[in-house]
């Protein structure tokens, strides 16, 4: 999660859950909050070891990738600290950057705090772009690593590209289009156009049904495809100015004062519980969501989700491999970065969990479980995901900006969704609550 974004952002061991992204998982996980640690199956005698400090669940264990990098390097071991949630992750590792020692040889960077690394903590990171082939990521994802003097300072893991899962089963019974291509012809191009399908859906909504989880998700997923949310270019606050958050308020308004919102915050039990249910009947997903709803959905879901492409392509999560200049093993952790993060490494993660890679040479080799690939109903899903990831406009991202968007889905948006408030008295309230994480 991205949101925000494995992160705590975000969530089930991925294996666990099947699926989700790197990024959301610690920051919506409602795991402990300690650290542990593993190492991939070296002992570490008589070797060089190499510490990879990550949050939720990144899949490199998981997917054996420690062993095969051991087995290919048998002079190297690799020991893995593990924190569940990103909030607490990060505020460690900023202290040990700041203080210049303490950090590990690899340290994982969630995407909500890469602007923070790149403005704050730029010297105290090696400049990877000096070893690797920057081409083998997408471009979006490299700028968001990318100091203004052009120091790239994490090499890219996953991304969040967006679309659209939708229960047919329902749309049937709503008397709605059920095909995936048609659907995604209707909405194209305009979040709003979405929201219009779901005024249609409610007409004839099944009973107990309603057509989207939270207006909080639409939120996310419009803001996601915009070039513009909190913060410019050059780190300067525009929240209130920023015309994708004002179009993604808007549209989010549209679910909020409607009838087709189940009223549900993402990640909380009673979200899990409308799964199982079946008590919405879409839901703007990201690649890593996918496990995710086939797990909380369970078998009844099974042959009744499927997946169209999103109104525009948007991104919801993702990370990145930094090395710190504090480390004692920086030649032998570059090496391992560049590994992990390859186009053959980032296949197999996706084949483990699903977490869909920032290299785009990986996306003609991905292959989604089959089980996977039938509980959604024969759906393309890579070809969906990877169009999406191709075309994500570059955002920037802010040292503020996921608590400047708890402040607005977390505050403003429930305020209307759930007390009946109105946008404008939303909006109030949210803007109240940004002024204190700013500090004005």
């Amino acid at each position: 999660m991205g949101t925000s974004t494995r992160r705590s952002r975000r969530l089930m061991a991925l294996a666990a859950v099947a699926a989700l992204t790197t990024g959301l998982l610690a920051g919506c996980s409602k795991d402990s909050d300690d650290s542990s640690s593993n190492d991939g199956g070296g002992n570490g005698k008589g070797k060089t070891t190499l510490t990879i400090g990550t949050f939720g669940v990144f899949g490199y264990k998981q997917a054996g990738l420690y062993d095969e990098y051991m087995k290919l390097h048998p002079d190297i071991s690799i020991k893995e600290n593990v924190t569940t949630r990103t909030d607490v992750y990060w505020p460690k590792v900023l202290t040990r950057l700041q203080a210049g020692s303490g950090t590990d040889d690899i340290q994982a960077i969630e995407v909500g705090n890469v602007t923070e690394a790149v403005q704050t903590q730029g010297s105290k990171f090696v400049d990877l772009g000096k070893d690797v082939d920057k081409s083998q990521w997408l471009d979006w994802k490299n700028a968001q690593a990318t100091t203004k003097d052009g120091k790239l300072i994490g090499l890219g893991t996953d991304v969040g590209p967006m679309a659209i899962c939708y229960r047919k089963d329902l749309f049937k019974k709503a008397g709605l289009e059920t095909d995936r291509t048609k659907l995604a012809t209707q909405w194209k191009g305009d979040w709003a156009k979405y929201v219009d399908v779901g005024k249609e859906y409610m007409k004839k909504a099944p009973k107990g049904t309603k057509f989207v989880d939270s207006a909080s998700s639409v939120y996310n997923a419009a803001l996601g495809g915009g070039t513009e949310r909190y913060y410019d270019k050059d780190g300067n606050v525009i929240w209130d100015k920023s015309d994708g958050v004002k179009k993604a308020w808007n549209v989010a308004m549209s679910v909020a004062t409607s009838n087709m919102s189940a009223k549900l915050k993402q990640f909380d039990p009673t979200w899990d519980q409308g799964y199982a249910k079946g008590t919405f009947a879409t839901v703007a997903c990201p690649a890593w969501m996918i496990g995710y709803i086939e797990q909380k959905s369970g078998a009844s879901g099974k042959g009744n989700w499927d997946v169209a492409a999103a109104p525009t392509a948007s991104n919801w999560g993702g990370s990145f491999l930094g090395v710190p200049t504090a480390g004692k093993h920086q030649k032998e952790a570059i090496a391992l970065a560049k590994w992990l993060t390859a186009p053959e490494q980032q296949a197999k993660v996706f084949a483990k969990q699903a977490s869909f890679p920032s290299t785009p040479s990986a996306y003609s080799t991905l292959k989604p479980a089959a089980d996977t690939t039938a509980y959604f109903s024969n759906a393309p899903i890579t070809q969906i995901f990877a169009d999406s990831a191709k075309t994500i406009p570059v955002q920037y991202f802010g040292v503020k900006d996921q608590p400047i968007n708890t402040a607005i889905t977390d505050v403003g948006i429930l305020q209307v969704e759930q007390k009946g408030k109105s946008p404008t008295q939303g909006w109030d309230a949210a803007k109240n609550e940004v002024k204190d994480v700013l500090g004005q």
